[in-house]
């Protein structure tokens, strides 16, 4: 069906916004709040309307709303200050003010279909009914609040809190939300904000690998799961390698991606150790600066496009202070869990891109070697997070699925 308006055609059939004949590129996001402002235009929407239409009432910071209604604003010639078609109405919410015509033929489409985006904007997104969650916390042995969530049903598979998360905004984000669409579809999949990120307290300052192994220990012991699979990424590694070999009988699977048993203090040469110290000096002094934040950014996603860059700007930005950058960064080149991979008796899958731009394969073949039994995969590429569009990522989610196929419980959330 299609919306005319102002010089402008909304074809929702094809997903597609036009000027004349010409296609305007628009976030899929954005695609689908400018849809449901203009089949709600006879009236004012509210922020939580638009938040239960087109965020399926998960929640989003103000900054988030706010940047794709003046993106939609872009995409159709319009701007706050002009407010021609769309338009804010203090303290009430934003109204599409454009005059609209649908063709006669498609009048009755629009009407139904009008009906069913207020119910579920998301409907065509994998998992969009098992995303519908609420980021709750829980309190550390040492007093830390930490923010996490569980989102699917079925067997428990708990995502250790990683480098740079932010519950809300990785959600939304092509940078990490693909972990949550893939594993949510079959498992209840648990995720957090480890301390000093996301919506996690950011006062404590201890991040040594025991201080990480309480923020899970506190998670897993509030959703009550006596027995579940675990999957470590990058720094979280040493985490999800800590809590297995200290609680072997709730650790069914451990499946470990990008991960290091050692500091780079431990493996480092004395030009490594030296570099590591001064990206960690410059991304603390200028974390504000995106040009220092791209350092990092150079090292976790060397292939990324211009658009996954923005995105992972912003997400450093919010999901930890300059402070904690360092204290993170740091404490981790101290890391040493090499001692307790022989201890661990989960069955153990490793993972590792070949070409890594941040952590060595080495660490990767280290850990799978030291835990008995494990199975080391090696992935091809160079991005050491996964993005969607990478190979490497489609071999990832189909060894991991194979590899927690085996034994495990079942837990169903309501």
């Amino acid at each position: 069906m299609e919306f005319l308006f102002d010089d402008h055609t909304l074809d929702t059939d094809r997903r597609e916004l036009r000027r004349g004949a010409t296609p305007i590129a628009v976030e899929p996001q954005v695609f689908d709040l400018l849809t449901y402002l203009v089949q709600e235009r006879d009236r004012v929407v509210s922020r939580d309307d638009l938040i239960a239409a087109v965020w399926a009432g998960r929640i989003v910071s103000e900054s988030t709303v706010a940047s794709r209604i003046n993106a939609a604003r872009k995409a159709l010639g319009d701007s706050g200050t002009e407010q021609r078609l769309i338009r804010t109405v203090n303290r009430k919410g934003i109204r599409f003010v454009g005059r609209v015509e649908t063709p006669p033929q498609s009048a009755a489409a629009a009407a139904a279909a009008a009906d069913r985006s207020a119910r579920s904007a998301f409907a065509e997104r994998p998992c969009a009914r098992r995303a519908l969650h609420e980021v709750q916390f829980c309190r550390t042995s040492d007093d830390v609040r930490i923010a996490y969530a569980c989102v699917g049903d079925g067997p428990p598979l708990v995502w250790t809190g990683h480098w740079l998360s932010h519950l809300s905004f990785n959600w939304e984000s092509p940078i990490w939300r693909h972990w949550t669409e893939e594993f949510a579809q079959d498992y209840a999949f648990v995720r957090y904000d480890h301390r000093g990120h996301g919506l996690s307290d950011w006062e404590n300052h201890d991040f040594s690998v025991d201080a990480f192994v309480r923020d899970l220990e506190a998670v897993v012991d509030t959703l009550g799961l006596d027995r579940f699979a675990l999957i470590g990424s990058a720094r979280a590694g040493a985490t999800a390698i800590a809590y297995a070999a200290r609680h072997p009988e709730r650790v069914s699977h451990l499946a470990l991606h990008g991960a290091f048993a050692q500091g780079w203090r431990m493996w480092g040469d004395p030009a490594e150790i030296e570099r590591r110290e001064a990206t960690i000096t410059l991304t603390r002094e200028g974390w504000d600066n995106p040009a220092f934040r791209q350092i990092l950014i150079s090292l976790l996603l060397p292939d990324a496009t211009l658009e996954e860059i923005g995105w992972l700007h912003e997400l450093q930005r919010i999901s930890i202070s300059a402070e904690n950058v360092g204290r993170v960064q740091q404490s981790s080149g101290d890391f040493n869990v090499l001692d307790l991979l022989p201890g661990i008796v989960a069955p153990a899958l490793v993972l590792h891109c070949r070409d890594d731009a941040a952590l060595p394969f080495e660490q990767g073949r280290l850990i799978a070697s030291r835990i008995p039994g494990a199975r080391l995969v090696t992935l091809e590429g160079r991005n050491h997070v996964l993005l969607p569009r990478d190979p490497a990522w489609a071999r990832f989610v189909s060894e991991v699925r194979r590899f927690l196929r085996e034994d495990a419980p079942t837990i169903s959330r309501t």
